[in-house]
């Protein structure tokens, strides 16, 4: 790991292999299903809180609209705003949160495809002349996070920010939409952390990355 990315995140090389899974627990019934602790939950954690006070003084005495982007970014949003919470009891400057979210759908088994569904998705005019900070699991090519801010833009919000999670490093990447990174990460498909593949792995407190096994098992 590299982590002088900072703000654009702690740097995963390609050949890092992860973390063997008889130093962690798990689910068992993964076992098979996964090849290595790819993050521990631990290292999330540490790496939020960071992003927390980056946004903390980047927002000023802005109040923060949160967009989650659903299902994937839960928890990184739920610990995220913690974050922000916990750090303004502890110091002077308090940031009221306020969380809204929207659904998005863009992966079939373990690809990205080219049609975006937004699921659900509910007037979002309350983001006119707010601050938004959008929080978002993993970003790749960019597609999703492109058509999702061409959404948002529409209702003219005062200020928009991205948390990415995870940003991959991907051939056609596009142009870095993401203003606070977790972790920058090679083109691998990872699960946990509410990270899913077809709906299964959510409940990892782990990144791992997942086996061929389990892409067979769980392929629809």
């Amino acid at each position: 790991m590299d982590n002088t990315g900072m703000k654009g995140g702690i740097v995963i090389k390609d050949d890092w292999p992860g973390y063997s899974l008889d130093l962690f627990t798990y689910p068992e019934h993964y076992h098979e299903d996964i090849e290595s602790v790819y993050i521990p939950h631990g290292v999330i954690m540490n790496r939020i809180e960071r992003l927390a006070s980056y946004i903390m003084d980047d927002f000023e005495d802005n109040n923060i609209m949160v967009l989650c982007v659903l299902k994937g970014g839960y928890k990184f949003c739920a610990d995220l705003v913690e974050f922000i919470k916990v750090l303004g009891r502890n110091s002077n400057k308090y940031l009221e949160t306020r969380v809204e979210f929207i659904r998005l759908k863009s992966y079939l088994n373990d690809h990205s495809t080219e049609d975006l569904h937004i699921i659900g998705s509910r007037d979002l005019s309350i983001l006119r002349g707010k601050c938004v900070l959008i929080v978002e699991a993993i970003v790749d090519t960019g597609k999703t996070m492109k058509a999702l801010l061409k959404h948002v833009e529409t209702f003219e919000p005062k200020m928009v920010k991205v948390a990415g999670l995870l940003v991959k490093r991907v051939p056609n990447m596009a142009e870095r939409l993401t203003d606070y990174v977790g972790f920058e990460i090679p083109n691998r498909f990872v699960v946990g952390y509410a990270l899913d593949y077809n709906e299964y792995f959510r409940d990892l407190n782990h990144i791992c990355v997942i086996s061929k096994t389990g892409k067979m098992k769980y392929k629809v």
